[in-house]
Formats: structure tokens, sequence, C-alpha cells
């Protein structure tokens, strides 16, 4: 069960269980992260569940593919590490990953 680490708007730091298999967004929204709003319900259509993936994290987590990377550029907090929350899937190997939530 990996824990992942989201900083959220206001700069805390809360650290949630997963399941792997689970989805990042699924996760966040569960625990009640504020800022993943997830408005599309996790069709890569809206950029609402934008996050910063750790530098040190981006390898594992992997880039966004070029669908991805066109509903990010919607958003005004483009960054190097940006992906979409509902496009990651969490696995073991993901124990200690750092998301830094974007928000709108």
């Amino acid at each position: 069960m990996p824990t992942v680490y989201f900083e959220t708007l206001d700069g805390d730091v809360v650290a949630v269980n997963a399941d792997a298999g689970d989805i990042l967004m699924e996760v966040a929204r569960a625990e009640g992260i504020d800022g993943i709003d997830a408005e599309c319900g996790g069709g890569c259509a809206c950029a609402t569940c934008h996050v910063h993936v750790d530098v040190d994290w981006i390898e594992a987590v992997g880039p966004a593919p070029e669908i991805e990377r066109d509903m990010i550029e919607f958003d005004g907090a483009v960054a190097p590490t940006s992906r979409l929350s509902c496009q990651i899937e969490v696995t073991d190997a993901m124990e200690g990953l750092k998301v830094k939530v974007v928000g709108r």
C-alpha cells in the first residue's frame, strides 16, 4: 500500500495511503484534497486535476502522453513535471510519491 504525499494549495503536506491500481485523482478526491476538482471525472478533458510531480518522481510516474500535454497547456501553471492526476495509476513502486496540487 504506497503512501503518496500531496502538497496542498495552502502548502500543507498530506500523506495518503493508496492501493496499487488506484488512480491518483480518485485517491485525492476520496481524501478531500482541495484543488483536485476533476470536473470531467477522469476523462483527460479538463485539467482540473493538474499536479506537479516532484522532480525526483517524474521518471517513476512517466511523462505525459501527447493528449494529456495538450490538455495541460490549457491550464495556467504548466511545469516540466505537470501531469493530470486522472492519468496516473498508482503502483507499488510509487511508495513515497510526492505531488503538488496546482488547482485553478
